[in-house]
């Protein structure tokens, strides 16, 4: 089966105002660049012009192979949630797009991805390329097939062997005039020739990086206080499963708003504690999505020090705690789980959710030692490092996970979201 992208966006300058989609097909294997679409479309809003892109770059693929797998990537969170099914569409303009952009390919075989506005520049170009037209009094529109980008590649090629072949007895100006006309063609044939040689350079072999491909990117909560986090008492999986504090459930809404404004998250996942699950819910109902329980995510089994201050576990402990302090195969008192078990959890529990949600941005709602081992394994450290990383109520971190096996760390103990 082959497997293309479709890279679509859409603008209208007033909004509403006039507007205009562009659309690009690419084929997964080759990097090469299959088609373009583009239209002015009248007066419309920003979201009508981003479905009309969809449902033109949809129909371009299917022209290509009616029988092949999609991938949309999109610039516009609220196309790409609605179509994942993860938002309602209520606006009525909206509901009918959506429906045909349903009806190119069956169900199953398109996927959509959210990615920053600076990666999705072919489409928005010749989305503005359409709205410039149409500030002119022009009905414009543009269809191009991988047969007229590889000739306009061709003519580029031919045409910069030309000019390098004479540039060694021209003057400047002439130099300077040749580039300037190249530049007014807009969106001819030197836009479609650098789109070309572009993708023939990020499918071909050499020293250029590998692209792996959007990561797996695990947003992980801490959830928010509960009446036994001001005391600092260890409060695990064994323990009497507190719920939140007044200041927890404030914390747990503030941080929903802050995930609002990012717009990335995808998914939601909590730990089966009662503290998590309600963290997790005050977000989930902020960004419109359901949240999933995961056991793996669940916090450290303390024992017999569940509910106890460090010093009252020094003071009654001292031996079973100097051990867990240096031994992270030591279990706390009476029987709970160690550093080296916790780990071994949490890395079958990654790898998991690695494979389930390659390329998305998943909230993980979870507690201190998840988090800190999450991020222990991303680095490599030593399991004494737990003991060095401050974790607060409430706070994000962040790891990404690459096809090739590795991690980065993106952020960690993020409270700037808990401030005024």
């Amino acid at each position: 089966m082959r497997e293309f992208i479709v890279e679509a966006d859409g603008g209208s300058r007033g909004n509403p105002g006039p507007a205009g989609y562009g659309s690009v097909v690419i084929d997964v294997a080759t990097g090469e660049t299959l088609a373009e679409r583009a239209e002015y479309i009248g007066v419309a809003t920003n979201n009508v012009a981003e479905y009309r892109g969809l449902v033109a770059g949809l129909r371009a693929a299917a022209e290509l192979d009616p029988s092949a797998s999609v991938h949309v990537r999109m610039d516009s969170k609220l196309v790409v949630e609605q179509m994942s099914g993860r938002w309602k569409i209520k606006h009525p303009d909206m509901k009918p797009l959506a429906m045909e952009a349903a009806r190119v390919f069956p169900p199953g075989r398109v996927t959509y991805e959210w990615i920053p506005r600076e990666r999705n520049k072919h489409a928005d170009r010749l989305a503005n390329e359409a709205m410039d037209a149409g500030a002119k009094g022009e009905q414009w529109s543009a269809s191009t097939s991988v047969a007229e980008l590889q000739a306009r590649a061709s003519a580029g090629a031919a045409s910069a062997a030309a000019s390098s072949a004479s540039s060694s007895v021209s003057s400047s100006p002439g130099r300077a005039s040749r580039r300037g006309a190249a530049e007014s063609l807009g969106g001819g044939a030197a836009k479609a020739d650098a789109d070309v040689r572009a993708a023939q350079t990020v499918a071909s072999s050499g020293w250029a990086p590998a692209d792996m491909g959007a990561p797996a990117t695990f947003v992980l909560l801490r959830h928010g206080e509960t009446p036994l986090t001001p005391q600092k008492r260890f409060s695990g999986s064994g323990g009497t499963d507190p719920s939140l504090s007044e200041v927890g459930q404030e914390q747990a809404r503030l941080v929903g708003e802050a995930l609002a404004r990012r717009g990335t998250v995808q998914e939601i996942l909590a730990s089966p504690l009662a503290r998590t699950r309600q963290t997790a819910a005050a977000v989930a109902d902020r960004l419109g999505l359901d949240v999933t329980v995961e056991d793996g995510l669940r916090e450290t089994d303390f024992g017999a020090w569940e509910g106890l201050t460090f010093g009252e576990v020094r003071e009654r402990y001292p031996d079973d705690l100097n051990r867990w302090l240096s031994d992270p195969d030591a279990e706390p008192t009476g029987g709970g789980e160690s550093f080296a078990a916790t780990a071994t959890r949490i890395a079958a529990t990654r790898d998991k959710l690695i494979a389930t949600y390659a390329g998305r941005t998943v909230l993980l709602v979870t507690h201190v030692t998840p988090i800190k081992t999450f991020v222990r394994l991303a680095l490599g450290a030593p399991p004494e490092s737990l003991f060095r990383m401050e974790l607060s109520a409430a706070s994000l971190s962040a790891v990404a996970y690459y096809a090739d096996g590795n991690a980065s760390v993106r952020l960690f103990n993020d409270t700037s979201h808990l401030r005024p």
